[in-house]
């Protein structure tokens, strides 16, 4: 698993780690590039970032997540990092929840950034049911990670702190966005103008930063 680590100090291990999973056709440097890790330094917050490469044949797929348990979770936690974060974007926002999804416990948060959230059939049946609570996801397959994710979605107290939002109004996966936001704490939703892009998404990581950590 190829990663970017920009450490808070270099030699220690940050209280709080974040990873960081990118869009499909985006790669880790596409974080650099944007000022993902200058946003984190020019607030002086103690974070370790992790920048990962997904693509697109790791939609769904469990050697993804045992390597992102295994490769990164697991070795933060035995170096006394207390606190987890899983960032997404787009498609890297799936495969956040999908790894949460399936290793309930192991993370304390997820930055979800204009997440996808599957097909629009799946969607669109979830709009026609009488709220996001109201929806049955039904018998799952081992391999159905749309509503699996979406029953994770869905089960959340709705007092969690583990899920937390960010999405421009224009983007094209809006409709989807504003369906999962009726799971969460208005606190915990962020809307700004914009569309599926990473000035939209800089903006909103600035946010969360600034929400969640100062």
């Amino acid at each position: 698993m190829r990663s970017l680590v920009r450490p808070a100090t270099a030699g220690t291990t940050a209280p709080t780690r974040i990873v960081c999973l990118p869009g499909a056709y985006h790669d880790a440097e596409d974080f650099l590039s944007a000022g993902f890790d200058a946003r984190v330094s020019e607030r002086g917050l103690p974070i370790d970032l992790w920048f990962v490469d997904a693509e697109l044949q790791h939609l769904g797929d469990r050697r993804f997540r045992e390597q992102l348990k295994h490769d990164i979770v697991l070795p933060a936690r035995a170096l006394g990092c207390r606190s987890i974060w899983l960032t997404g974007i787009s498609l890297g926002g799936f495969m956040a929840l999908d790894y949460a999804a399936s290793n309930p416990g192991d993370l304390d948060g997820l930055c979800l950034l204009a997440p996808y959230l599957g097909n629009r059939m799946l969607t669109g049946e979830i709009a026609r049911a009488p709220g996001l609570a109201a929806w049955t996801a039904g018998q799952l397959a081992e391999s159905d990670e749309e509503r699996r994710i979406w029953r994770f979605i869905q089960t959340q107290p709705t007092d969690s702190r583990l899920l937390y939002l960010g999405y421009g109004r224009e983007d094209r996966f809006a409709q989807a966005h504003r369906l999962m936001a009726e799971a969460l704490p208005p606190s915990a939703v962020n809307v700004v103008p914009g569309g599926h892009d990473w000035r939209t998404w800089t903006t909103l990581w600035e946010n969360f930063l600034d929400s969640r950590f100062t």
